[in-house]
């Protein structure tokens, strides 16, 4: 019995070809995306979302400015938070480029070109290491923006 080859998440939804660039560092737009992974951090950890971590790739990766990393609990959980993601997205004016997953839907990458988010069930997130893959990208502590923002209302 043969399987078929597991997609990579670090490329999947990725058509470098007809990709557009991110947004140049401290336009109006990147300030918006940094805004959208904020909020979008806080909504996955109120999903019950666990090991969240918003990495800055900007002047790292040509691809994106921001990665979001989540794990989920099982298929359906990633699946239902992955709706919600764009909904978030949507509300920020942010287009999703591309999606994919995995068919055993132990992962998903959601791509809005200027911020990319992972969702991963445990075992496929410590497989594919994204942490150590971008290990030196900064990490955005997204709790203490969401905080300071709410305090400003």
């Amino acid at each position: 019995m043969t399987s078929e080859p597991r997609e990579d998440p670090t490329t999947a939804a990725l058509n470098l070809t007809d990709r557009p660039k991110p947004a140049p560092i401290g336009s109006e737009r990147e300030l918006v995306v940094r805004k959208f992974v904020v909020e979008a951090a806080k909504l996955l950890a109120d999903l019950h979302c666990e090991n969240l971590v918003v990495l800055d790739v900007r002047g790292i990766s040509d691809l994106t400015d921001y990665i979001l990393i989540a794990t989920g609990t099982s298929d359906r959980q990633i699946k239902g938070v992955a709706g919600q993601v764009t909904d978030l997205a949507l509300e920020y004016s942010l287009d999703r480029f591309g999606s994919e997953r995995d068919s055993d839907s132990t992962w998903l990458v959601l791509d809005y070109v200027d911020s990319i988010v992972h969702l991963f069930e445990p075992t496929s997130r410590a497989h594919y290491d994204l942490e150590m893959l971008w290990g030196d990208a900064p990490k955005i502590d997204w709790r203490s923006e969401t905080k300071g923002e709410d305090q400003a209302e």
